[in-house]
C-alpha cells in the first residue's frame, strides 16, 4: 500500500480554487441580449402595434426603442457549473407537504445552491407570469442569482467596470468610498467595517427579531454573503446561526401579514 503523500506549505498553497473558474468571464457566444421595456413603451406596443418590432438583436418582439441587457442563459451557466462540479446541485429553502418547492406570495423561490461544498442562497421570480414555462423561469432566474453570489457573471450583473482604478472625473460628485478615503487623507479617521464577529451578531439579533416565517427567512438569506464568510473562516459560528435560524423557522408557525414581509431591507443591520 503506498504511504499517503505529504504536500509541502509551497506546495498547498499552489492548489488552485475551483470555484475561481466561476469568477472567469464568459465568451460572447455565451452572452444573450434581454430586451427591457419601460413601463410606458410596453403600454404603447400594447395600444400601438406599429411601436412594436421584430428585433433582429435577440430575436424577440417588443418596443422599437427598448435597451438591451447583457446576461448569461440557463444553459449557459448550467456548462460553466458543470464545468466546475460535475456534482453541483440546486434545491429549495422550503417544500410543501408534497414534497413541492414552496413560493413565497409573489411567486418568488429562494433555492440553496452548491458547488464544490459551499451553498449560497438565491431567489427568482418571473414578474407575474404563470404556468409550467414560468416555473422554469423562475428556477433559471433564482440559478442565476445563486451562482452571482459565487461571481458568476458578476460584471454583467454590475453593468459597469468593477475593478476600475481611477479617479472620480473633475466636477464629478465623490462616493462615499472616495469621500471617506479624502477625509483620512485630510486628517479625519475613516469609519471602520464592523468585523466578522460583529456582523455575525448583528445578523443572530435580527434573526431573533423576527415575527414571521416570511420575515425570518428573508433576513437570513438577505445575510448570504455573510453566511459565506463565515463558512470560510468561521464555521462554528455559522452552525450556530444555521441552528437559531431552524429553530425559529419551527417556532414561527403563523403566516405572514398579506401587506408584506414585517420587514424592510434597510432594516436588516449586516
Amino acid at each position: 500500500m503506498n504511504a499517503p503523500v505529504k504536500l509541502r506549505p509551497d506546495q498547498v498553497a499552489e492548489i488552485p480554487n475551483p470555484l475561481a473558474r466561476l469568477r472567469e468571464p464568459f465568451s460572447a457566444n455565451q452572452i444573450s441580449k434581454l430586451p427591457k421595456e419601460s413601463r410606458a413603451q410596453a403600454d404603447e406596443r400594447k395600444a400601438k402595434r406599429e411601436a412594436g418590432v421584430n428585433c433582429k438583436v435577440c430575436g424577440g418582439w417588443h418596443h422599437k426603442n427598448a435597451v438591451h441587457l447583457d446576461y448569461v442563459g440557463h444553459a449557459a451557466l448550467t456548462d460553466r457549473l458543470l464545468d466546475v462540479d460535475p456534482q453541483w446541485s440546486w434545491e429549495p429553502m422550503a417544500l410543501t407537504a408534497d414534497g413541492l418547492p414552496v413560493f413565497d406570495k409573489n411567486g418568488g423561490l429562494w433555492i440553496k445552491l452548491t458547488v464544490c461544498g459551499v451553498t449560497r442562497l438565491g431567489f427568482g421570480n418571473a414578474e407575474g407570469k404563470s404556468g409550467g414555462d414560468a416555473v422554469k423561469e423562475i428556477i433559471g432566474d433564482a440559478l442565476r442569482n445563486a451562482a452571482m453570489r459565487f461571481g458568476a457573471a458578476l460584471d454583467l450583473w454590475h453593468k459597469g467596470d468593477l475593478h476600475a482604478d481611477t479617479d472620480d472625473e473633475p466636477g464629478e460628485p465623490k462616493t462615499p468610498a472616495k469621500a471617506a478615503a479624502s477625509n483620512v487623507t485630510k486628517g479625519a479617521e475613516a469609519p471602520k467595517p464592523p468585523t466578522l464577529a460583529e456582523r455575525a451578531n448583528r445578523l443572530e439579533a435580527a434573526l431573533k427579531a423576527q415575527t414571521t416565517a416570511d420575515a425570518l427567512r428573508k433576513a437570513y438569506g438577505l445575510a448570504s454573503g455573510l453566511c459565506a464568510d463565515l463558512d470560510l473562516k468561521d464555521p462554528e459560528r455559522l452552525a450556530e446561526i444555521e441552528a437559531l435560524y431552524e429553530a425559529r423557522l419551527i417556532d414561527l408557525t403563523e403566516p405572514a401579514p398579506k401587506d408584506d414581509f414585517g420587514i424592510s431591507d434597510d432594516e436588516i443591520p449586516f
